[in-house]
Formats: C-alpha cells, sequence, structure tokens
C-alpha cells in the first residue's frame, strides 16, 4: 500500500472545497496506515486528530449501528473543534492509508482559511439534521 501523496477527494465533510484548501489539509496532516482488523480508535479514547482515509476501508461503530467508510471519508472529525472522548470505534475492515489531521494543526490552518471553517460548519449541520431526522424516525 503507498503513503498517500495526492489529495484526497473532496467528498462529505470536505464537499466544496477548492483544490488549493484541500493541499492545504493534506499539508497539515500526517499519513499513517492501518492493518485489517486493527483498531484504528475505540470508543472511550481521547480524541485528538480527525482522519481522512485515501485507500481501503474502515468500519465505524456506534450505538450499536455500524458503516464503512472508504477513500474521502473522514472520521473523528469531532476531536477537531471540541476535544474529547471518542463516542465510536472505528477499526481497519481493509489495509488503511488515511491522513491522520491533528486538531492544533488544523485549527491554526483554519484561521488562516476561514472559508473552510464556514464550509465544514455547514456539512456539520447538514449531518446534525440527518440524525434528528433518524432520531425522530426511530422514536415513532
Amino acid at each position: 500500500m503507498s503513503e498517500p501523496t495526492t489529495p484526497f477527494r473532496a467528498k462529505g465533510l470536505f464537499a466544496g472545497l477548492t483544490t488549493d484548501d484541500v493541499e492545504g489539509i493534506v499539508r497539515v496532516g500526517e499519513p499513517v496506515t492501518f492493518e485489517p482488523d486493527h483498531a484504528i480508535f475505540e470508543s472511550g479514547d481521547g480524541g485528538d486528530a480527525m482522519y481522512v482515509i485515501t485507500e481501503g476501508e474502515a468500519r465505524v461503530e456506534v450505538g450499536g449501528r455500524s458503516h464503512v467508510l472508504g477513500p474521502g471519508d473522514v472520521f473523528g472529525e469531532m476531536a477537531l473543534l471540541a476535544p474529547g472522548k471518542r463516542m465510536a470505534t472505528v477499526r481497519a475492515v481493509s489495509a488503511v492509508a488515511a491522513l491522520r489531521v491533528p486538531a492544533e494543526a488544523f485549527q491554526t490552518f483554519l484561521l488562516q482559511h476561514p472559508a473552510v471553517g464556514i464550509s465544514i460548519m455547514k456539512q456539520l449541520v447538514l449531518r446534525l439534521r440527518e440524525v434528528e431526522q433518524r432520531i425522530e424516525a426511530w422514536m415513532a
């Protein structure tokens, strides 16, 4: 598996970012790799970074549910703005190459690129609305 050398696809949390913004995020991140079935982090661990998958797949398990993420998908993003305990367990399904973006470096990046912060806030609000709709559906 090769180390990430090209920007990830801007989707999900980073939908709408320019190539320059994506490249800036890549510069503040560090490439990491995980073997299949390796826990990237577990629920309750301290959160201090987010991850962007560049190769492979990872399974997110939270609240008795799970879903699989692939290249371009982001996880652990809440730790960027509000450090705390992880709410999910993320485990490599296959060999995973990812970009680990530390919270402190990302916050410094945001101060220099405020449009990225606005874009991310929009995506987070969309996710929050989706979660609220799921909760309403479960409660009905």
